[in-house]
């Protein structure tokens, strides 16, 4: 029996179906994010110098402040989509209680989790041995035509040797785990390779025989957590990438803990952003985001005065200044939302057809985003994410039924959300009964 062949797709119409498919479930698509950002363009260019100094051997951050619904998230998800663009790895993390801002150790695994590349996600791996493959390369292209293989082996051990001595200096634990993860690999042994890796990325319960062979003890903690996240940055270079760019979500969290874990976490960034300053970090660039209770309340930021006063701004009214330490996001508003859909339709006639205009017209939109807002207070900045679920639902019908008449047809009902809506859209939903 012969298989069908599935319709091949152009790049271009696979990423507008992902676009479409993660509305659909009410998560920010993985790419293509430009196609439906809007009035981000002064923020978006900021980032993207940022990242061009950063890529010359530089260091940068920025701190992302605003309220649920000022489009924190998709920001962020943008900047690391041009960091991936212009050849950096990136990593998206969210602060939580496995991963309290505290707790360097936990950021740097999760780092290592969530590292991708523009062709790979969980793309460690990937990295070190494109690092590895790189010092090959480099041995091969300079020795003379037919020089015996055992001879290169011998020159390609000492050249990493040699790129080893600088991880070495950050950090000699670091340095004997890869070495032994490019030893185990030559030689086919794959769980002490795959061990090395797990430990490199700080996982826990790493095996003895790993840890015999590279002559190490223990395992990755908070005092040693920043030394190998500079050597990994080492290793990002080394493989043929422009940097590193690490997003770090959700901060706010942080005013949940106790005193002493709070300011030590707040402490954490004070050092990064120091590091960064008298330029112990090329190469690497953070993201920050959070709530401006993170900055203002007592039990944020301002608790801590070192850290306050290098991230503080000067208020800029109406002409917002995004060069500054905070980029400060308002929150969403009708007008945005419009434009978003609009553009929402230009994808979905890529992904599957071009839509009914007459049926999803401009009229058509903004009553649709009344019927929604009036069942969250009035709350424009809460519906975003609600109300893109809800209009690719309304597409998908009037590409399946030419009958389906959205106008007449549509009402919103809420009752289909509940146990799906998170405690800022619950918080203001009306009740009706």
């Amino acid at each position: 029996m012969s298989i069908p062949e599935p319709e091949l797709m152009d790049r271009g119409r696979l990423e507008s179906i992902n676009i479409i498919n993660a509305l659909r479930r009410g998560t920010v698509p993985a790419g293509g994010l430009e196609r439906i950002a809007v009035g981000l363009d002064l923020e978006e260019g900021v980032i993207a110098k940022q990242l061009d100094y950063v890529a010359q051997g530089g260091g940068d951050l920025k701190f992302i402040r605003g309220e649920y619904g000022s489009g924190k998230t998709f920001l962020v998800a943008r900047a690391l989509e041009i960091a991936r663009s212009k050849g950096f790895v990136t990593s998206h993390i969210v602060i939580s209680s496995s991963t309290p801002l505290h707790k360097l150790k936990n950021i740097y695994q999760q780092i290592c989790t969530n590292l991708r590349t523009a062709e790979e996600e969980h793309a460690i791996k990937a990295i070190i041995d494109n690092w590895l493959f790189a010092i090959e390369e480099r041995l091969i292209s300079v020795s003379p035509e037919g020089t015996e293989e055992v001879v290169l082996e011998d020159a390609t051990e000492r050249e990493i040797e040699t790129a080893l001595s600088g991880i070495s200096e950050l950090n000699t634990a670091l340095a004997a785990a890869l070495r032994t993860y490019y030893k185990a690999n030559n030689a086919g042994e794959f769980p002490i390779a795959q061990a090395a890796l797990g430990w490199v990325a700080a996982e826990p319960n790493i095996g003895r025989n790993f840890k015999q062979r590279a002559g190490l003890r223990g395992d990755i903690d908070d005092t040693i957590a920043y030394s190998f996240l500079r050597g990994l940055v080492l290793i990002v270079h080394g493989a043929g990438y422009r940097g590193l760019a690490i997003a770090v979500d959700e901060m706010e969290t942080a005013q949940g803990l106790q005193r002493a874990q709070r300011e030590k976490g707040y402490h954490t960034l004070v050092q990064i952003i120091d590091a960064i300053d008298r330029g112990a970090m090329p190469g690497c660039y953070f993201l920050f985001t959070g709530t401006p209770a993170l900055f203002d309340s007592s039990r944020g930021i301002r608790s801590v005065p070192p850290l306050y006063d290098r991230i503080s701004i000067v208020e800029a009214g109406a002409y917002r200044n995004p060069r500054q330490p905070q980029i400060i996001l308002s929150k969403f508003e009708t007008g945005k939302l419009e434009l978003v859909a609009l553009k929402l339709i230009d994808v979905y006639a890529q992904a599957y057809s071009e839509p009914d205009r007459e049926r999803i017209s401009h009229r058509f939109i903004r009553a649709m985003i009344r019927k929604i807002t009036t069942r969250f207070g009035g709350r424009i900045d809460i519906i975003p994410r609600i109300f893109l679920k809800e209009f690719v639902d309304v597409l998908d019908k009037c590409e399946l039924y030419e009958q389906y008449n959205p106008a007449e047809g549509y009402d919103f009902d809420a009752d289909h959300l509940r146990g799906e809506l998170k405690k800022e859209e619950e918080a203001v939903m009306v009740v009706t009964f």
